[in-house]
């Protein structure tokens, strides 16, 4: 039965842990950062949507997974891949559409997939990708493994014929598929209320007879926690979860969008900033000193560094012959 959990106390956690998790968000965000400004100098092309803001998901979600489980998400992407290990260079190289990228430049920004980290892939349609979560969690459970696979998705996906078909299956067949929810309120432009009847998202799970739960998606440990739970579900052989994790997007719903001013206002924004996932955590670990001062500029620095040198890596690479648009075409 569905059930939503506070997280009132969150974990302890250990220095090793916290750099990680530290490292890891500071990247997706110095990361999206970088992105943006080579997006306003023209070296990214096409739509480009910026995870800012919503980093303890991707990064908490995948503290509890084993590097054999596997991820596959919408076109807000880039976080997650960031977060399953791919290389920063190969995936900044796809933003640029050059031949060195993860998906030799012929994907962008909304198509990432590395097959070396089991990440399944960026989607571009809303909602579209989780049958195919669905689709891997039976290949793992007709092959006899214990992997599971997480889906994330966007608040915007819960209205489409996709999700419910997909938790349906799921709940029948007893599928190994965490269904993650990354609730920013607003979708594309349109407030969760007046696109959702529901709009506790994690409550859909009642009605397939799943394990479903709330979070607080900008609290790190919270996540892992939460995830953890279900991934322990899965592994078991006790079917899917839903789990509904209450984030918050600071930039706008992608680069053509940069003010989101129309439909928030900037108090609102400002507002939630306060509760930004990499300022709470690096708080939280200098006041435990768990961390020092003189490590997280570490980090930050080395951080700095990585995306400065996958730019650099990005801008060498070449662009892609001609001759590939007609490669790896499946035809039927």
């Amino acid at each position: 039965m569905a059930q939503a959990k506070a997280i009132t106390v969150a974990p302890k956690v250990d220095a090793e842990l916290a750099r990680r998790l530290l490292s890891q968000m500071v990247l997706i965000r110095r990361f999206e950062e970088k992105a943006a400004e080579m997006y306003a100098l023209g070296k990214i092309g096409g739509f480009l949507h910026l995870y800012i803001g919503e980093e303890a998901v991707a990064v908490g979600a995948t503290a509890a997974l084993r590097p054999d489980d596997y991820a596959i998400s919408s076109y807000r992407e880039h976080g997650h891949c960031l977060a399953k290990g791919s290389d920063p260079r190969r995936i900044m190289a796809e933003l640029f559409g050059r031949r060195d990228g993860l998906s030799k430049g012929r994907g962008g920004s909304m198509h990432l997939f590395d097959k070396s980290k089991n990440f399944l892939g960026g989607h571009a349609i809303v909602g579209a990708h989780l049958p195919l979560a669905a689709g891997a969690a039976f290949a793992v459970k007709y092959q006899g493994g214990d992997q599971v696979v997480v889906c994330y998705f966007g608040d915007g996906a819960v209205p489409q014929g996709e999700f419910h078909e997909s938790l349906n299956l799921a709940a029948l067949w007893k599928l190994p598929v965490i269904y993650l929810c990354e609730n920013n309120r607003y979708a594309m432009g349109t407030a969760i209320h007046r696109a959702l009847a529901q709009t506790e998202i994690w409550r859909y799970a009642e009605t397939y007879g799943i394990a479903g739960e709330a979070v607080d998606g900008m609290d790190v440990l919270a996540v892992r926690e939460v995830v953890g739970r279900a991934v322990e579900r899965g592994r078991r052989g006790q079917g899917p979860s839903l789990i509904e994790a209450r984030t918050y997007r600071f930039r706008g719903h992608s680069m053509r969008d940069p003010s989101a001013a129309i439909y928030r206002t900037k108090e609102e924004v400002e507002r939630e900033k306060q509760r930004d996932p990499i300022a709470l955590f690096r708080g939280r670990c200098l006041k435990d000193g768990v961390l020092t001062e003189g490590e997280v500029k570490t980090i930050e620095k080395d951080i700095n560094d990585l995306v400065d040198e996958a730019v650099a890596f990005a801008d060498a690479s070449p662009e892609p012959p001609l001759e590939w648009l007609t490669t790896d075409i499946f035809k039927e």
